[in-house]
């Protein structure tokens, strides 16, 4: 399976996706977003692929969101999306792109809905959190 995801590896949660794609039994392929923004077009793609509104697609957390003043409602969404590429680090992350659809993993488990079910076993997140059991179903 063709699967993209656009990673930070400073994210924790970026980290647990990655590693729940890998226990599909999946190499996907990683994109460290920080060092290769997605250009304005596939980002405009994924952010609606995944049903989502280009200001909630934008991380304020850590970011320079509010000194950008990226607040201010009067903003288009095309003004945003081209201070999300040229400023990669307001893009939330991880968006993972896999034939079965397009999310922002938050929580790390959203990228549950786009892969299929071949977990092979027990999965537990960085924060001690079991999302799988020992036969790789989801825990509930």
């Amino acid at each position: 399976m063709d699967v993209t995801i656009y990673h930070n590896p400073a994210c924790g949660t970026s980290r647990n996706t990655l590693a729940l794609i890998q226990a599909a039994g999946i190499e996907p392929n990683i994109v460290e977003y920080l060092q290769s923004p997605p250009s304005r077009h596939d980002l405009a793609r994924m952010i609606s692929d995944a049903g989502l509104t280009v200001r909630e697609a934008i991380r304020e957390k850590g970011t320079p969101y509010g000194e950008l003043g990226l607040d201010n409602p009067d903003l288009t969404d095309e003004q945003l999306l081209d201070v999300m590429v040229t400023t990669p680090i307001l893009i939330n992350r991880p968006f993972v792109v896999t034939p079965l659809g397009t999310r922002l993993a938050r929580p790390s488990e959203a990228v549950f809905d786009i892969l299929p079910e071949t977990f092979k076993g027990s999965f537990t997140k960085e924060d001690g959190e079991q999302v799988l059991d020992e036969k790789g179903k989801r825990v509930v």
